[in-house]
């Protein structure tokens, strides 16, 4: 790929994550005047999404019994702990991360 297709391809991508923010701001720009539907899709993704990300990670790690199963499990225990307790899911995430993180280093 040349130089100039990369960039091309790079200011196209950039374009697309742009649309993707901004557009429902402009068809929605009072949080009231969204449609039912929009709303509930707003209530219902993220754990939805949350949930299938949770299975992709364990799709391995459950088919054996090892040191990184219980890490993993154990991780993910914090998180699920993390997100009941304080609601917030950018803190729950961190949080499992930096203690599967760390303790896949004392193994």
């Amino acid at each position: 790929m040349s130089f100039d297709e990369q960039v091309i391809t790079i200011a196209i991508a950039a374009l697309a994550t742009m649309a993707t923010r901004f557009v429902p701001f402009l068809l929605f720009p009072d949080p009231d005047t969204a449609p039912v539907f929009v709303t509930r899709l707003g209530e219902f993704l993220p754990p939805a999404i949350f949930g299938i990300l949770v299975v992709y990670c364990y799709q391995d790690e459950l088919t054996q019994l090892s040191a990184t199963t219980v890490i993993a499990v154990v991780a993910g225990l914090a998180t699920a702990g993390m997100q009941w307790w304080r609601k917030n899911m950018l803190l729950s995430i961190v949080v499992g991360t930096v203690l599967y993180i760390g303790l896949l280093q004392l193994v």
